[in-house]
Formats: C-alpha cells, sequence, structure tokens
C-alpha cells in the first residue's frame, strides 16, 4: 500500500495547522478540540516548518511547570522534520517512524506539503492490509 492510498481513506478535514507564533496553550486547546496527537506549523499551509506533538508539550510541562503554556509554538516544535512522498511505501514509511521514534509525518510533493500521517493511520491500514490478505489466502484453500 502506498501513502496516497492512505490519504484518501482519511477523512479530509485538511491538515490542520497553526503558525510559530500560536501559543503553546492555544495549540494544545487545538489538540484537545480535533482529538489529535500533533499540528504542523506553518505560515501558510503548505510549507511545515515543524510540527508540534503533545510529546512535546508534556515533556516542556514537566521539565518547566505550567509557563511552557505562554511560550510560542516555535520554541517546542520539532524543527528537523523527516517527510515522505505520495508514493512512498506505507511500510517504509511505518519503519522510519518506529526507527526514529516519532508518530507524525508531513506529506510532501516537492516543497508543498499535500498530507499528514500518523502512525495509527499507517497501522490501520496494515491491519486491513493484512485482514485483505487473510481472506484471499482463507477463499483459495477452501477453492472459494
Amino acid at each position: 500500500m502506498q501513502v496516497h492510498q492512505i490519504l484518501r481513506s482519511k477523512d479530509q478535514t485538511g491538515i490542520i495547522t497553526v503558525t510559530p507564533e500560536t501559543t503553546v496553550a492555544d495549540a494544545a486547546r487545538l489538540l484537545a478540540e480535533r482529538r489529535i496527537g500533533a499540528v504542523v506549523v506553518s505560515r501558510d499551509g503548505k510549507k511545515p516548518l515543524g510540527i508540534l506533538s503533545e510529546r512535546d508539550i508534556v515533556r516542556d510541562l514537566g521539565r518547566r511547570g505550567s509557563g511552557c503554556l505562554t511560550d510560542k509554538v516555535e520554541a517546542l516544535m520539532t524543527r528537523n522534520l523527516i517527510s515522505c512522498a505520495p508514493n512512498d511505501a506505507a511500510d517504509s514509511v511505518l519503519e522510519k517512524m518506529t526507527a526514529g521514534r516519532f508518530r507524525h509525518m508531513p506529506v510532501m510533493e516537492g516543497d508543498a506539503m499535500v498530507g499528514f500521517v500518523s502512525i495509527g493511520d499507517l497501522v490501520a491500514a496494515r491491519i486491513s492490509e493484512l485482514a485483505m490478505e487473510k481472506d484471499a489466502l482463507a477463499g483459495m484453500i477452501m477453492g472459494n
């Protein structure tokens, strides 16, 4: 399965972005309201500057306390992004995420972000793929 197939199957509410000047508190509120684990930090919604995840916020809360909530997201965001392309194999993207110990990845076409996948999206797609393979094998064994 390729990344573009996963993007097609996702609920397309758009990529949730915040600007670098957004406060951590506002970003945390957005994460809670949307029930998502990360937001892309971008000025224009197309070029990612970073990602701010729940983990980033919790890590800084544990280190500094609630004072970090008034900081701008650019202070906490992960800047060195690893991205994938729509034609990348989902398994290879899952391996990158597992090896890098991160759970969210922008999908890029050139310099433009065209989607965003989570490790949950990739695992769900793989489970679906395995279920279809199992059913096909069972059908062959049973002579269907």
